[in-house]
């Protein structure tokens, strides 16, 4: 049985996993029903599974399930609101303690959860292999319906474990909890299919978890290997679907594009400083395009220029009904063969203020790790490698008469390099 993060399950009551589809979905109880277990419910917010033995005597729980109901939050029942970044491959889930005075440790839940992060942080592999995958859910509404419609968000592990207090807003008094932060896997080595059957074979009476762990997601089992170390390349990450291949980002060999780009290194090899001018011209064509929202400033000298190569500004709307955003510019002659480094990234948002743009003009490429950050942090920047550079300077040369090749087009850059530098504070460009 197959479920992907998204599918939404039908669960009704009584539980009967007689038929796959109920309503149109599948039926949960059918998904998970076993003859040597009791069903498995999502009555609870945590919901762990009984121990069973395995065929060497161990008492292994089979999973753990955890369900979130947003439309919940706030109440007395969810004083608290859970957070789901499954893209991200985290969520922050909130124990189910909600006594004052109570131990959290104890309630049932957080019981089952504590140790489920003793076992899966052990540095035993033989203890680890006694963790309970942790599958979780979360209610969505269906035709106006917010109960008996759970949602798959995926496998993962505890990842941190922290006391905090929580205010009842409804009861006006405050309880300690436990706030469980989790590591959702990523499962693209399955196509994005998660197999419910591995889950299912871990109920049976006597299983072997050598045998039932073949059955298990790759990262599961990587994760087993090489302990909680290993759980941030593990996580799931969305962005990788929106990252730009290497390959992509570098002229095809012996191409037009791969020989210009060729020559604009080897022209300011020796003075890339004045690569700035180049940069700024890229980067108007790539930001505006026509659209005249996009006015160049000024490349900014040597010293003093607080870690710009270049000033613009972006002007969205017209008259009292517009703002104005300064483009903040780096522009790195940087070999062709080495990925731009992350720490040149991180230095240009770090000088980014509020309603600021970056743009990252390179004659090299971005690295699967420096566009992920990018992404997942939200940076407001623009990233232009050197394919795009290269593709660029073709077109301005083909559309315009002044220059009857690139390196006529380079020299004329060079010439007014000169003229556009200057030594201002960025937000002079708003006056």
């Amino acid at each position: 049985m197959e479920i992907q993060i998204g599918d939404v399950l039908r669960y009704k009551k009584p539980a009967c996993g007689k038929n796959m589809y109920e309503d149109g979905h599948l039926n949960f109880h059918f998904l998970t029903k076993s003859i040597d277990a009791n069903n498995l419910q999502l009555e609870k917010g945590i919901n762990p599974c009984a121990k069973i033995k395995t065929s060497l005597g161990q008492l292994v729980r089979p999973a753990i399930l955890i369900s979130s109901s947003p439309n919940k939050k706030g109440s007395v029942e969810t004083p608290w609101e859970d957070f789901y970044d499954v893209d991200n491959g985290h969520i922050r889930y909130f124990g189910d303690n909600k006594e004052p005075g109570k131990d959290p440790a104890t309630a049932p839940g957080n019981k089952a959860l504590l140790e489920a992060f003793r076992l899966a942080h052990s540095h035993s592999l033989d203890e680890r292999l006694l963790t309970p995958p942790i599958l979780f859910f979360k209610r969505a509404i269906v035709n106006g319906v917010a109960k008996g419609y759970p949602q798959f968000y995926g496998l993962g592990i505890i990842n941190s474990v922290e006391l905090v207090t929580q205010w009842d807003n409804k009861l006006a008094r405050t309880f300690t909890n436990y706030a469980f932060d989790f590591t959702v896997l990523c499962i693209a080595a399955e196509h994005e299919v998660f197999e419910w059957d591995w889950i299912n074979s871990r109920r049976k009476k006597g299983f072997s978890l050598a045998i039932t762990n073949n059955a298990a997601p790759k990262n599961w089992r990587q994760w087993l290997n090489e302990g909680s170390n290993s759980l941030n390349k593990l996580r799931r990450r969305v962005s990788k679907l929106s990252l730009e291949k290497t390959v992509n980002q570098k002229p095809i060999p012996g191409s037009e594009s791969d020989k210009i780009l060729n020559q604009i290194y080897d022209y300011y090899a020796n003075k890339k400083h004045r690569f700035e001018a180049l940069a700024e011209v890229i980067a108007e064509r790539v930001i505006d395009r026509e659209l005249g929202i996009y006015q160049k400033g000024w490349v900014t000298q040597g010293s003093g220029d607080g870690g710009a190569d270049f000033i613009g500004k972006v002007t969205l709307g017209s008259g009292f009904s517009k703002v104005e955003l300064i483009v903040l510019g780096q522009a790195k002659c940087e070999s062709l063969n080495t990925p731009t480094g992350g720490n040149h990234i991180a230095r240009t948002v770090a000088r980014l203020k509020r309603g600021w743009l970056g743009v990252y003009v390179t004659t090299s490429y971005f690295s699967d790790s420096v566009q992920r950050e990018v992404i997942e942090d939200k940076y407001p920047i623009i990233l232009i490698h050197g394919r795009r550079l290269a593709e660029e300077v073709a077109k301005l040369v083909y559309e315009s008469e002044a220059y009857s090749n690139v390196a006529g087009f380079l020299i004329a850059m060079d010439a007014v390099y000169p003229s556009r530098l200057k030594q201002r504070q960025a937000e002079e460009i708003l006056n």
